[in-house]
């Protein structure tokens, strides 16, 4: 396969359509691609969204039925509506930052826990040097999650899957570790399952290999 085809295979890749053969390939290509690891990660959102439909729809209703003209609409709206959660968040975030520096740590101190529905993990794995922060915030159609993490071994692909208490799993987001670097990288991702429902987060290359965990408390 030619490298311009390997990039064509992002979305399919992202998507889970291309067979395993391909997929294995694609990987490959992914571990020395930074513009293609970006571009899977920014395919989460979209992936996400058809497995909730996936899961809203009849076992009934035949696989090739075509969705309905709304679906479109009501996606994009579901994706507007997020952009504007986030961007009111990071208003209030700075808004917050002024307020602090003008009114010093009284203020501090009784704000410190005004974000209860955030869960906020840490964890350093001693054998893999890793160390990972994950937040995760509950939304009406799952949790919106932030990734820091610090890895100074690439370069490397990986991944961040969400493990339930039912013991499924779910890719959170992807990411491509570069050379020697050590600095924290921050990364948004989400799934659909619930804040109650995420037993564990595990960091994993993307051939398996485990970096660190992250358990629920």
């Amino acid at each position: 396969m030619r490298s311009l085809e390997r990039h064509r295979d992002v979305g399919a890749y992202a998507l889970g359509v291309l067979d395993e053969a391909d997929a294995f390939r694609f990987e490959d290509h992914l571990m020395e691609c930074t513009r293609c690891a970006v571009h899977v990660t920014e395919f989460g959102p979209t992936g996400r969204q058809l497995m909730l439909y996936r899961r809203a729809t009849p076992r009934v209703v035949h696989p090739m039925t075509q969705p309905g003209p709304r679906l479109l609409d009501r996606l994009l709206g579901e994706v507007a509506a997020r952009n504007r959660a986030r961007r009111r968040r990071l208003l209030y975030a700075v808004a917050a930052s002024v307020v602090l520096a003008v009114a010093g740590p009284w203020i501090a101190m009784s704000a410190g826990g005004a974000d209860e529905s955030a869960v906020r993990l840490t964890a350093t794995d001693e054998r893999s040097g890793v160390w990972a922060q994950v937040t995760t915030e509950g939304e009406a159609w799952g949790s919106g999650v932030e990734l820091k993490v610090k890895d100074g071994a690439g370069p490397r692909a990986c991944r961040l899957i969400a493990v339930g208490h039912d013991g499924s799993k779910e890719t959170v987001t992807n990411w491509n570790v570069r050379r020697h670097d050590a600095r924290a990288n921050t990364m948004q991702g989400g799934t659909a399952m619930h804040p109650a429902q995420i037993a564990r987060y595990e960091l994993r290359t993307m051939d398996g290999e485990h970096l660190v965990t992250l358990e629920s408390r």
